[in-house]
C-alpha cells in the first residue's frame, strides 16, 4: 500500500477536519482501488495505525478522510500539514455494495463524522442518478457547528437530494430546524419512498436505534446497509 501525501487540509466542525490525499509513486497513476463506504488503515510514526472511512468516492481524483481530534493517531493527524505523508496499510470493511440497489430510493442516515462513508456513497451515486429512485439525507449533530461538509449541502440539493438536518442540543444557537435525534426524522421522509434502502452510520448506540426504528417501520434487514 502506498504513502499518502496531504494535498489539502480544511476545518469542516469542531475538533474535525478534512484531509485530502494523494497516493505517491506508482500509485498515483493508477489510485486506490475501495468501494464507498469501505475504510483506510492509516499510520503515522509513534501511534498504532487508526481507521478512517473514506469520504471521497472511488472515482474522485484525490482521497479524502475526516480526522476526529481525539487520542492515538487521530490526534497526530489531526495536526499534520500539506505536503506531509500517511502511510497507507489497508483498506477494510464491505463498504456499501450499491450495484445490487438500482432502481432504489436511497436514504443516508449519519450522525456527526458517520458522515464520512455516507458521502462517499452519495458521491458515487450522484455520478449515476438515473439508476437509482431519490436520494435523501437525514444528518444529525450536537449543534449546527457539528455538521461537516457544510460548503458541500447546496450542491447536494442542487443535484435533487433531499436534505434534512437535525441538531440534538440546540440552546444557545440560532437554529431554527428541527431538533432532537437523526432517527427522529425517519417518520417524516420514509412513508413517501416506494422502495427504500437505509444506509446508517454513526455512532453504535445511533445505528442500533436507528436498525430497531426502521425494523419497526417494516424494513428487512437486507434492507438497512452498514460499512463495516
Amino acid at each position: 500500500m502506498p504513502s499518502l501525501i496531504i494535498t489539502r487540509v480544511r476545518d469542516q466542525a469542531r475538533g474535525v477536519r478534512s484531509f485530502d490525499l494523494m497516493p505517491e509513486g506508482a500509485a498515483a497513476k493508477h489510485g486506490v482501488s475501495f468501494a464507498p463506504g469501505q475504510v483506510a488503515v492509516l499510520a503515522v510514526e509513534g501511534e498504532a495505525p487508526a481507521y478512517f472511512a473514506f469520504a471521497s468516492a472511488p472515482e474522485d481524483l484525490e482521497l479524502e478522510v475526516l480526522v476526529k481530534q481525539k487520542l492515538g493517531a487521530s490526534d497526530l493527524i489531526f495536526d499534520m500539514l500539506e505536503g506531509q505523508r500517511i502511510e497507507l496499510l489497508d483498506v477494510a470493511g464491505h463498504g456499501f455494495a450499491l450495484d445490487e440497489q438500482r432502481g432504489k430510493d436511497l436514504v443516508f442516515v449519519a450522525m456527526g463524522t458517520g458522515v464520512a462513508p455516507l458521502r462517499s456513497a452519495l458521491r458515487h451515486v450522484l455520478k449515476r442518478k438515473e439508476e437509482f429512485g431519490q436520494f435523501v439525507v437525514l444528518y444529525g449533530a450536537r449543534t449546527p457547528d457539528d455538521f461537516c461538509f457544510r460548503d458541500e449541502t447546496e450542491s447536494w440539493e442542487e443535484a435533487g437530494v433531499e436534505l434534512r438536518q437535525v441538531i440534538s442540543r440546540p440552546d444557545g444557537h440560532d437554529w431554527s430546524g428541527p431538533t432532537g435525534y437523526v432517527q427522529s426524522l425517519l417518520d417524516h421522509v420514509l412513508p413517501s419512498l416506494s422502495s427504500p434502502i437505509a444506509l446508517i452510520c454513526g455512532s453504535p448506540e445511533m445505528m442500533e436505534q436507528t436498525r430497531d426504528r426502521l425494523g419497526q417501520m417494516g424494513f428487512k434487514p437486507a434492507e438497512i446497509l452498514t460499512n463495516y
